[in-house]
């Protein structure tokens, strides 16, 4: 491998797909404040607003080496217009599982590579879920067992857990629903010379 790779992210889903693709990289969290960037961008569609957060992730982070690559990702979950962000504490998880339940949202996911300090690439996927009608019940024994890790992602869920079953259908990309259009970006990997 002759060109290095930065990851722009504190996210452990992130990370972990990644290392299961066998993708060698370094992590690195990015000193942004997204919720102020969230408020500036109000107003544009959903995949402008995770593309400019990721490409203020990826140009957050220096690098020594001129020749690496810095790969930034964000990801909004959209509901009937409104945009949603981790939620703060269990009260606003609940609140927003039960605003979220037997409707539909989107998970709009953009990533994007610098390098040198300039975006060189750029790439946005979009996936479909339909929360299932579940009851009050089983909305409070999901979010006993999941805990703090619910505030940790965006819908208070993740697919590649027990957040599966509070869906009855998803369209798209597994990967982009975890938070990172995976296939995209390694193939672009390939053309940069990160992997073979």
């Amino acid at each position: 491998m002759s060109t290095k790779l930065i990851l722009a992210s504190a996210s452990d889903s992130r990370r972990r797909m990644l290392k299961a693709a066998g993708i060698p990289f370094e992590a690195a969290a990015p000193d942004i404040d997204e919720e102020t960037l969230k408020r500036t961008l109000a107003g544009r569609p959903p995949a402008k607003i995770a593309t400019a957060l990721a490409e203020k992730k990826a140009l957050s982070i220096p690098s020594r080496n001129a020749d690496a690559l810095v790969l930034g990702a964000d990801q909004l979950l959209v509901c009937e217009g409104a945009i949603y962000s981790k939620a703060r504490d269990q009260a606003e998880a609940k609140r927003v599982l039960r605003e979220l339940r037997g409707r539909k949202h989107r998970l709009v996911t953009a990533a994007v590579l610098a390098k040198a300090g300039t975006i060189i690439w750029r790439q946005v996927e979009t996936a479909s879920l339909w929360m299932r009608d579940f009851s009050d019940v089983f909305l409070d024994a999901y979010l006993a067992s999941q805990g703090d890790a619910a505030l940790s992602v965006v819908g208070c869920y993740r697919i590649e857990g027990e957040g599966a079953q509070l869906f009855a259908r998803i369209e798209g990309d597994t990967f982009s629903i975890q938070g990172l259009p995976l296939f995209a970006v390694m193939e672009e990997l390939r053309r940069q010379g990160v992997l073979g």
